[in-house]
């Protein structure tokens, strides 16, 4: 892991100001490894030093890297003077600077969002050359049908002319739900996809986003902190048969936690 300025990573992972930091290190209010430290210029290893401001330990990497299973009605925006964001769910502590979500789900849909302030990661992520992929569980208004898949894995044409990608639906035990797998990030394509077919989605659950799968355990609202090793495993593409089999085996705490 490459090495960052001390204060420049208090600066980046407190809410505390490059003027307050320095404050604190010359009031000897920084340890580093149990060791006070003065010196902000000095180079540290974010993933393996211990960093305490102000008695407060820092998590280790240079990045903050946050899994939130975002509730209906909350938008993926940093502020809202009407809305609620995926930020003001967390508590004030986890509020570090820069801190975004990598990519959008839109206020009807519920499920995984990662929170980072890694812009590089997140262009990695999103970019649209890496085609990471993205599974959601639907309910559907009528039952699956099988022709839905040859139709989805040709690469649909929307009503207004929109082409999309290849895309992949399986359908689940009970013939309401399925789980969609895109390549892209088209507006509310999910749901303008199975409108073209002749059905309506009527919840939509995100589960993973390539190798990174949304815990079961986690409730609607809660976050789950992850280390960089973990997200660069989001950028390895899963088989879809791996996470249906996940999907499958944890169906009804999917459902308990997605529709809400």
């Amino acid at each position: 892991m490459p090495t960052i300025r001390l204060d420049k990573l208090l600066a980046n992972r407190t809410p505390h100001s490059r003027s307050e930091v320095r404050q604190l290190l010359r009031q000897g209010a920084v340890q580093v490894d149990g060791v006070t430290e003065r010196d902000g210029s000095r180079q540290i290893d974010p993933d393996a030093a211990k960093v305490v401001c102000a008695g407060k330990a820092l998590p280790g990497g240079e990045h903050v890297y946050l899994i939130l299973n975002k509730p209906l009605g909350v938008i993926c925006a940093t502020e809202d003077r009407n809305q609620r964001t995926v930020i003001d769910l967390l508590p004030p502590e986890r509020r570090v600077k820069g801190l975004f979500p990598a990519g959008r789900l839109d206020a009807d849909s519920t499920g995984l969002v990662l929170l980072t302030d890694d812009g590089a990661l997140a262009h990695r992520m999103l970019s649209p050359k890496h085609h990471v992929p993205k599974h959601y569980l639907i309910r559907l208004a009528r039952p699956y049908e099988p022709q839905y898949a040859g139709i989805l894995a040709g690469g649909l044409t929307l009503s207004d002319g929109t082409q999309c990608l290849p895309a992949e639906i399986q359908p689940l035990p009970d013939d309401r739900y399925a789980l969609v797998c895109l390549h892209e990030g088209k507006y509310h394509q999910v749901r303008r996809m199975m409108a073209a077919v002749g059905n309506h989605v009527e919840s939509l659950h995100r589960i993973a986003v390539g190798g990174l799968l949304l815990p079961v355990d986690l409730m609607p609202g809660e976050h789950l902190e992850i280390f960089h090793k973990d997200v660069e495993n989001m950028l390895n593409e899963p088989r879809t048969s791996a996470v249906l089999e996940q999907v499958i085996m944890n169906f009804s705490s999917y459902l308990i936690n997605g529709e809400q």
